[in-house]
């Protein structure tokens, strides 16, 4: 038997497959959900971040941690309100979880979270590195305190990883179902210039970071995104061409789709054009680095 991953987001998108993939590379595997639900052949303990509840025994022979829970950003506007609630289902969570390690006795020596792109704002063409700055806004501030959060563990002697996740492709989750809703119904077209970059990454090797980073000493700040970007008119004739169906020539205007989603209008107009050298570098192998080839997977399934 492998390690033993304790789990947070376990049922969200990555988390799914994630939990899927542990289990089928023999690692024992337990989560931590604020709804318990029966998962076979994992264990599920319960905690309430708001009310800074936790099952202790979630870290009973625990070595590692995977820390993907989050509210969605994309779940809703983005209100004063709202935007609170993100930022403290990730940061509070964390803290959570890290100062409750500090309280008991236990083996975790890693832990691993989830984080974003959107840590370096829109950018319009700049190549970003994980040593590029902090960008502009309020999702680049989310990851920022995320990361910083995340950055405790270090103190309590843990390895630490962070994620900075792009556009995951996957079929039926995340965010190409509602891209593709428009396409399929002949109305698709890409959005403000359709020039901003996006770094997508297919599903597969999402799961094959976390799985690498658990198996290998890797440690610090990761893009976790696929070698080739591409820009979101790119993205969206790929999909047309995929799914049979024409994109329209003239692009939907950025003032349309604030005046539609508000604030949030950046999660679909914002460039990241990101590098993956820094986890090249470690060796890792990604299975799709061609968005022709991850669309073609994604859509032969």
């Amino acid at each position: 038997m492998k390690k033993h991953v304790l789990i947070t987001g376990a049922t969200g998108m990555v988390g799914k497959a994630l939990i899927k993939a542990l289990l089928e590379n023999q690692y024992r595997v337990s989560v931590l959900s604020t709804h318990p639900r029966f998962i076979a052949n994992v264990q599920v303990f319960k905690w309430d971040v708001n009310r800074k509840l936790i099952e202790a025994a979630c870290f009973n022979e625990v070595d590692a941690i995977i820390h993907l829970a989050g509210e969605n950003i994309a779940k809703e506007k983005w209100t004063e309100q709202r935007k609170r609630k993100i930022i403290d289902s990730r940061v509070l969570s964390t803290e959570l979880l890290l100062s409750t390690l500090k309280t008991i006795d236990h083996q975790v020596k890693t832990f691993i979270s989830a984080s974003a792109v959107g840590f370096y704002g829109d950018r319009a063409d700049e190549i970003l590195t994980e040593e590029s700055s902090q960008g502009e806004g309020f999702l680049a501030e989310c990851c920022a305190r995320w990361e910083d959060a995340v950055e405790s563990a270090a103190d309590l002697g843990l390895r630490v990883v962070k994620f900075r996740t792009g556009f995951i492709i996957a079929k039926d989750e995340g965010g190409l179902p509602a891209m593709t809703q428009p396409i399929k119904w002949f109305v698709g077209a890409a959005l403000g210039t359709g020039k901003q970059w996006v770094p997508w990454i297919h599903m597969a090797d999402m799961v094959g970071m976390y799985l690498y980073a658990l198996e290998n000493s890797i440690e610090g700040t990761f893009n976790a995104c696929a070698p080739n970007p591409v820009t979101n008119k790119t993205l969206t004739k790929a999909l047309g061409s995929f799914l049979g169906r024409p994109i329209w020539p003239l692009a939907v205007p950025a003032k349309v789709i604030n005046l539609i989603m508000g604030e949030m209008s950046i999660v679909a107009l914002m460039s990241t054009n990101t590098s993956v050298q820094k986890i090249l570098n470690t060796g890792y192998a990604f299975q799709f680095t061609q968005l022709e080839q991850a669309l073609s997977d994604i859509y032969a399934s």
